[in-house]
């Protein structure tokens, strides 16, 4: 798949999407949660952004291979959250990430990244208690607040 991995900001930070895949359980929102492949921490599905794709619909395909996950993105980003990300070069790229809600309207029981990854739903005070990064920790606290469209 083609990636777009030169689209840099003025700080040179490299862009990247993100979906956060949700759904509705007893009128509650639940975040779907993986863990990163190296260091096993709960993140959202992320990646670089894709030639030929919106960046909502590059956070979607992102959402299927690495959670295992379809349904309705948002073509509204709720935010963004910065993170360094370790080069295999022992370096360290700082990257800026935009967030587009995802509805699950599908979960696959065997997907890309199924043999690499653990998913879990949670509530998203514990989603955001689990995460290293602060902005995104405050990105899932405060989709909460966020209207749900019927």
């Amino acid at each position: 798949m083609a990636r777009s991995g030169s689209k840099r900001t003025a700080r040179s930070e490299t862009r990247q999407v993100a979906a956060l895949p949700w759904r509705l359980e007893n009128g509650q929102r639940r975040i779907l949660m993986i863990t990163s492949r190296e260091t096993r921490r709960w993140v959202i599905p992320k990646g670089g952004r894709m030639v030929g794709k919106t960046d909502p619909e590059a956070a979607a395909q992102e959402a299927m291979e690495e959670a295992g996950v379809k349904g309705d993105i948002d073509s509204q980003s709720i935010g963004v959250f910065r993170y360094a990300k370790g080069t295999k070069d022992g370096g360290v790229r700082q990257c800026v990430v935009s967030v587009y809600p995802l509805e699950v309207l599908i979960q696959m029981g065997a997907w890309p990244e199924a043999h690499q990854r653990e998913r879990r739903w949670m509530s998203l005070n514990e989603a955001a208690s689990l995460v290293q990064e602060p902005d995104l920790a405050t990105l899932i606290r405060d989709f909460d607040a966020t209207p749900v469209d019927d």
